[in-house]
């Protein structure tokens, strides 16, 4: 439970912030940043080395990319039925198919699941999120961003120079040598455990739950498709092909967690909808204290 609290006292010093003069508004931008280009990347790298591979680790991986293809089929379609702006689109297509289903997920996956379950979630994060992210991630923020087109060589560029690519890049690299040094495991720790205060402190401080009346049906459709409509999916697919374990739970809760903060501070960069990315990932995150245990209840 210290997780929870340590979730809520880092989002409410972020709220506490946004109300000083000491902190300007490009505060959040800077938040993260630093996690994406630092935080993450100590994470990944420190995680690499759990990784074992085996024929459990393929339900993780495919659950993440169905909860992605599922994601992205009911955004488009939604938006042209409803007209929605690009701008609004482009900001469901990147973060709403995207969890926070690291930074996010390890405090609530562990306090679910114990530490057994962290393994399972190592696949889902690096060869689900991540791996969709640099990918299908750079396509969105190509053709959605500012510039409004996809241009194929660029894409490639920020695929495999993306900060959290390139450290699990060199974290398989590493693989071989099986472990880190207690020097070099020590400092990729201690900087692994700045990327939950970044994170939810820029939360906090980005939280306006105030939005045009535009935008209050695709904050609505974007909350209820990632919170309810991705976990109960991937919870009627486990059911019904019989698929039951400790793989499959967690893999379930990780399709529900809220949207990614990094993706929506990579929409925002991108000129999409600011606003609309900050509801949804603040919004989502409240939410999502909720809707995670009645997951868990039903699993």
């Amino acid at each position: 439970m210290e997780n929870f609290v340590l979730i809520a006292v880092f989002v409410t010093l972020g709220i506490i912030f946004r109300q000083l003069k000491a902190f300007p508004p490009e505060t959040v931008q800077v938040l993260n940043m630093f996690a994406l280009y630092v935080s993450l990347p100590a994470v990944i790298l420190l995680k690499v080395p759990q990784l074992r591979f085996s024929g459990e680790v393929l339900l993780p991986i495919a659950i993440a990319w169905s909860a992605l293809l599922f994601s992205a089929v009911l955004i488009l379609a939604a938006a042209n039925f409803l007209k929605w702006p690009r701008s609004v689109t482009g900001v469901l297509l990147l973060v709403v198919p995207l969890g926070n289903t690291s930074f996010m997920g390890v405090p609530i996956i562990e306090a679910f699941f114990g530490d057994a379950g962290l393994r399972h979630l190592i696949v889902y994060d690096q060869f689900g999120t991540m791996a969709i992210f640099a990918t299908y991630g750079s396509l969105i923020l190509a053709i959605y961003g500012r510039d409004g087109s996809a241009n194929l060589k660029d894409i490639a560029k920020r695929a495999l120079l993306f900060p959290p690519s390139l450290a699990l890049a060199i974290g398989f690299a590493l693989l071989p040598w099986g472990s880190y040094s207690p020097l070099v495991e020590r400092l990729l720790h201690n900087v692994a455990t700045t990327l939950t205060p970044l994170v939810m402190t820029a939360i906090g401080f980005q939280l306006r739950l105030r939005l045009k009346s535009s935008e209050h049906s695709p904050l609505a459709f974007g909350l209820l498709l990632k919170l309810i409509l991705a976990p109960a999916l991937a919870l009627l697919f486990c059911r019904m092909s019989g698929i039951n374990g400790l793989a499959a739970d967690v893999s379930i809760l990780e399709a529900g967690m809220p949207p990614m903060v990094t993706a929506g501070a990579l929409a925002v960069i991108a000129g999409m909808n600011a606003e609309l990315s900050a509801a949804l990932i603040g919004l989502g995150l409240l939410l999502s204290f909720g809707t995670l245990p009645l997951f868990y209840r039903l699993l």
